[in-house]
């Protein structure tokens, strides 16, 4: 027997719409910026698009406008899933939804007109803070009051990261963006100095660790064994990755400070805690990698299945290099140089944005009530996204390593061998290659939404309405149907 009451996917649908949407806005941005960088005349001396003032709407477009709206949409409609309930509080839940849009709309705005704190992944002014906060917390509410209702006494392992990633981010959020307002257009920090950075960087690793580790780990949990479609291949193992993970992702945020004002012993901790790190990292990306121990052969019919496993490897690939650059002799090479943006663009890239775009493809014909609407569609965008981002992360490595290697290279008298200006003129062709990879990658998000945008043909005509999908009764002892139970 079935119950009459039906999920909640209307909220979901526009969360997976939007996605779509600020993947386009954010990649545009950052393909535009860096062809400024290889061609720096396309500033055309316009201070609203010079590089200072797109790479914040780049990052924020991505992060939060891309990824976020990815994490909420998948984080409500999991949440229905493995509690066998509908979303709670239905009203707040559409509140969450368009009060995220207009927080990224401001941002975006506001920014290139110099209406900034200078923080990075922080940078919006005061009064978006507090809206943004107020959003956040309403997020919060949704989603416990959502676990608080289920029919399954199992708390699933995909609503532990979901619950840990909405907590520590919002405490990020309030204590980072804490400052004193001078009007409406600008406000300082109340912390200052070396202090001020190691705030700001315990908060931007952590928005590393928590927004871009954590949520998405929620994501990978849920989805992963549902296209392997088998169990998960340790439940027991993703527990204890879960402990060590968020116990100490918190404190390895001083290791983008190395060589800096920070204490010294401070710099050194935070390089030990990212070493350890390693562990609880490599422990879920192989926990993820092993599901699909048996079900390999859906990599060459299921385009989703695909990027989440890639998304994987990248990730094991991402959080290892992270883990070496932050030992205080590799970083002396690395650090300020483009070996950094390898580093974070192959996380970025390779991890966050292709589990989220294989979340997307496996969720969306279940919330949109049918089949994708090109299987052609979503291959070629396999391609373009893998393609892209190897020529993108290859570019920057070989640059990063080219620019560690010419600015440390001294003359018999101790005089610098190489000007700043010959390292920049042979690093210029790497530009003009990591360009190309964005613009395939940029290409890639287009199908999506072209794709999206042709399978949601039928919610569409009902504006996006409600499909009815029933509840089934909860069964004791069992996990949500859509989920196979988990091997110990």
């Amino acid at each position: 027997m079935q119950a009459t009451e039906t999920y909640n996917d209307q909220v979901v649908r526009l969360f997976l719409l939007a996605s779509a949407v600020w993947g386009i806005i954010g990649m545009l941005v950052g393909m535009y910026i860096a062809a400024e960088l290889a061609w720096p005349a396309l500033n055309f001396d316009i201070p609203f698009i010079t590089f200072s003032k797109l790479r914040p709407d780049h990052t924020f477009g991505v992060i939060f406008g891309f990824g976020g709206s990815a994490l909420m949409g998948t984080c409500y409609y999991s949440a229905q899933r493995t509690g066998h309930t509908r979303l709670a509080w239905g009203g707040l839940a559409n509140f969450t939804f368009w009060g995220w849009q207009i927080i990224c709309v401001l941002a975006m705005v506001s920014m290139p007109l110099g209406l900034t704190k200078s923080k990075e992944y922080a940078e919006p002014e005061w009064w978006i803070d507090i809206f943004t906060a107020i959003v956040w917390v309403s997020f919060g509410a949704v989603f416990f009051a959502t676990l608080a209702r289920r029919r399954i006494r199992h708390i699933y392992v995909s609503n532990w990261y979901y619950g840990a990633f909405i907590i520590a981010v919002g405490l990020l959020h309030i204590v980072n963006n804490l400052c004193l307002p001078v009007s409406m257009t600008k406000s300082y920090p109340i912390y200052s100095g070396a202090v001020d950075a190691m705030v700001q960087w315990w908060y931007g690793h952590n928005a590393v660790a928590f927004f871009l580790t954590a949520g998405f780990l929620g994501m990978m949990y849920y989805f992963v064994p549902r296209q392997a479609k088998q169990p998960l291949w340790s439940y027991r193992f993703s527990i204890v990755n879960f402990w060590a993970l968020i116990s100490i992702y918190m404190w390895a945020g001083s290791h983008h400070l190395m060589y800096t004002a920070l204490p010294d012993w401070v710099q050194s901790v935070g390089m030990a805690f990212s070493l350890v790190l390693l562990m609880p990292s490599w422990g879920s990306a192989a926990n993820g990698l092993l599901t699909f121990n048996g079900s390999w052969h859906r990599l060459k019919e299921d385009p989703a299945a695909k990027f989440m496993v890639l998304a994987l490897v990248f990730y094991a690939a991402a959080t290892f290099e992270g883990s070496m650059m932050a030992i205080k002799t590799v970083n002396s090479l690395s650090h300020y140089t483009d070996w950094t943006i390898a580093h974070v663009h192959s996380g970025s890239l390779g991890w966050v944005a292709m589990i989220t775009i294989g979340s997307l493809y496996a969720m969306a014909p279940r919330a949109l009530g049918r089949p994708m609407y090109s299987h052609k569609g979503m291959e070629l965008h396999f391609w373009l996204h893998l393609s892209g981002t190897l020529i993108y992360v290859i570019a920057m490595w070989t640059a990063g390593v080219t620019e560690g290697m010419m600015w440390r290279a001294t003359n018999p008298d101790g005089g610098l061998t190489y000007s700043f200006i010959d390292s920049l003129i042979a690093i210029k062709p790497l530009y003009m290659a990591r360009w190309f990879g964005g613009v395939l990658i940029w290409l890639g998000m287009w199908v999506m939404a072209w794709n999206l945008w042709y399978t949601a043909a039928d919610a569409r005509k009902k504006i996006i309405s409600p499909i009815p999908v029933p509840i089934p009764e909860p069964v004791a002892h069992q996990m949500p149907p859509p989920l196979p139970t988990a091997a110990a």
